[in-house]
């Protein structure tokens, strides 16, 4: 679908009250190369129902930036992602204004729940964007940005940095780089699977 057919829009400040606790839902199937997982929608995204939709965030751009997709593609085309072998998720379903809002027994169980739904559908890696929500999730408090050591179910792991727009420790540059380190390996991997 093209960006002219796709309805975007901005929520109020009421919607984006009423988007507490609700979900967005995964877009997720068989056969992905890799498997983004947020750390827990924002209220933006869950009023609109897309993830990664706030104004800002870095995540679509790195995204197209790194060659993951051919095109910039807007939250509201999200299902594109699966065309081109990507699927998103998070660790914590339910939306809250800010991941400082999770805390640490709402990680694990969340992880737990997402260990759950790697095993259903295998992506070879699961891209975790946040480091500090992987560590507390995990139980790995020496995990660092890149590939780690262990595996989630049979998937690889990597961990690359929060895109929010919030997150000034990485500009898009950064992003980007890293994003790309991680599609090269997953092309590699498949490469070597076939």
């Amino acid at each position: 679908m093209s960006s002219e057919h796709v309805r975007e829009w901005r929520p109020t400040p009421r919607q984006l009250a009423a988007a507490q606790n609700r979900k967005v839902p995964d877009i997720i199937r068989p056969g992905l190369k890799v498997l983004f997982c947020g750390i827990n929608p924002g209220l933006y995204s869950a009023a609109v129902g897309h993830h990664f939709a706030r104004p800002g965030n870095r995540f679509w751009p790195a995204l197209h930036a790194a060659g993951f997709t051919g095109r910039l593609l807007s939250p509201f085309e999200e299902r594109e992602l699966l065309k081109h072998g990507c699927g998103i998720t998070n660790i914590v379903e339910r939306a809250s204004a800010s991941a400082g809002d999770l805390n640490r027994e709402e990680l694990r169980r969340g992880a737990r729940r997402l260990l759950k739904k790697v095993l259903r559908y295998r992506p070879p890696v699961v891209a975790f964007l946040g480091v500090a929500a992987y560590r507390t999730a995990f139980d790995r408090t020496q995990a660092r940005i890149g590939e780690q050591t262990e595996q989630l179910g049979r998937s690889r792991i990597w961990v690359l940095p929060n895109p929010s727009g919030l997150n000034a420790h990485y500009q898009l540059r950064d992003l980007t780089l890293l994003f790309r380190k991680l599609r090269l390996a997953a092309q590699a991997s498949g490469d070597r699977s076939d």
